[in-house]
């Protein structure tokens, strides 16, 4: 049983910044990945960043340059500075945790959700 607890979040004007974080807590052996997703109104859920074992990070193209993902793998935390914020960063934001089960298996764990709003 794996818990993610979220962090940060809010609202700020364009230009403007947050940062978010994340911490798995449970029965954790190891974690193959983790990252944050966002889903805004009527637009389908996408990946933000995500960072694997190995210390690649992929990057949302939109977000490149002005997000950057952090991991600490022993206090299994995760977290993401956003600056530069623009409106169409407005969403949802999720944690996730991909952690191994049963061999060749997974679990996907995910954070309750933190909304960021970036308007005037």
């Amino acid at each position: 049983q794996v818990q993610l607890v979220e962090s940060g979040g809010g609202s700020v004007q364009p230009g403007g910044s947050l940062r978010l974080s994340c911490a798995a807590s449970g029965s954790i052996e190891t974690i193959n990945a983790m990252g944050w997703y966002r889903q805004a109104p009527g637009k389908p859920r996408e990946l933000v960043a995500i960072m694997f074992n190995s210390g690649k990070i992929n990057y949302e193209d939109s977000v490149k340059g002005r997000f950057t993902i952090s991991r600490d793998n022993a206090k299994h935390t995760v977290s993401l500075q956003m600056n530069s914020l623009k409106p169409e960063d407005t969403a949802v934001y999720r944690c996730n945790a991909r952690l191994p089960h049963h061999g060749d298996y997974y679990y996907d764990y995910w954070g309750q959700g933190i909304q960021v709003t970036v308007s005037t």
